[in-house]
């Protein structure tokens, strides 16, 4: 008896060309390079956040940059105590020892700071990708700016300042009593004034001098005819303007975007790393996010070498007598 093939019942058709080699990657793949420019968008701003940072360094005379780890404490100086050996030391005798003792007034401490923004997937869709993500972004990095500003004038108006000084006729007066204080604190060093004051107390001067107000990292500023540099914000409390020199002023930063966490967590960053950068969708929640890191402290090094300088209330125009 001759063997019989057997039957099968096929209910689904073998595709013998699903098993078949297939070419790799399939045509119309939608790829990074024209769907994802997350990159590039962070690279945008990262740039546009260093050189306004460094605009306004640039405006403001600093001139040291201090990269730091994460969590250091910084200590804020006042005048340092020289306890000056004499000088006139024989031939050939040990030389003795002069000590100069730092007087610490106040330390603080600098930290990386974390900021992230969600875009929904609705808001793209009504208003587009790039509206939706980049009006936002831009109004982030704006308050990222400001948290920089008010660390640098909150101590700029700690208290520490010197404020021993007589009330300024104008802002004009203010200015040159803020030089002269200035010269005497740091006799031994050539400086750039920096003042800070209230745009109120700033608008009568720009009004009588058609002063030209430039801008950097978000602050109006001018330089006086002395050099000194005026920077208004509402920041400063009105009715006084205070003082350093460029000199005095450091920038501490925690290279956020080139350090071990940067290249971990895929930061775009410049070549200081002022700032970390990164976008990214969030498929759980249909939102393209922003992620921001940054770790800048400016600050006065020596808090006696700021002055407060009080601007007096100009006089009340004197009545005509009653008849």
């Amino acid at each position: 008896m001759k063997n019989k093939t057997p039957k099968y019942d096929l209910k689904f058709k073998l595709n013998i060309q699903h098993f078949a080699a297939q070419d790799f990657p399939e045509n119309n793949l939608q790829t990074m390079a024209n769907l994802d420019n997350f990159r590039e968008k962070s690279i945008d701003y990262v740039y546009r956040f260093e050189e306004s940072l460094k605009s306004f360094q640039d405006a403001i005379g600093i001139s040291r940059l201090m990269p730091v780890q994460s969590g250091m404490k910084i200590e804020l100086l006042g005048k340092p105590t020289v306890d000056l050996a004499s000088g006139d030391v024989a031939e050939g005798d040990i030389i003795p020892l002069s000590k100069v003792t730092p007087a610490v007034v106040s330390e603080k401490k600098i930290t990386l700071k974390k900021y992230r923004k969600a875009t929904s997937g609705e808001a793209i869709q009504t208003y587009g990708a790039d509206q939706a993500v980049s009006y936002t972004d831009d109004a982030l990095i704006k308050e990222v700016q400001k948290g920089i500003r008010t660390d640098l004038f909150d101590l700029v108006q700690s208290g520490e300042a010197q404020t021993n000084l007589n009330a300024a006729n104008g802002l004009q007066g203010a200015l040159a009593t803020s030089w002269g204080a200035l010269q005497t604190i740091f006799e031994d060093d050539t400086i750039k004034v920096v003042v800070f004051a209230h745009p109120m107390d700033v608008a009568q001067a720009i009004a009588d001098k058609q002063l030209t107000l430039e801008n950097a990292f978000g602050l109006n500023y001018y330089t006086d005819v002395t050099g000194t540099v005026v920077f208004t914000s509402t920041q400063v409390a009105q009715g006084s303007v205070y003082a350093t020199a460029a000199e005095n002023l450091v920038l501490a930063y925690i290279p956020a975007g080139t350090s071990d966490l940067g290249r971990q967590f895929g930061l775009t960053a410049d070549n200081t790393g002022f700032i970390g950068m990164k976008h990214f969708l969030h498929n759980e929640s249909l939102t393209q996010q922003t992620l921001v890191v940054s770790g800048v402290l400016m600050f006065p090094e020596r808090l006696d070498g700021v002055v407060q300088v009080p601007l007096e209330a100009p006089e009340a125009p004197a009545e005509d007598p009653v008849v």
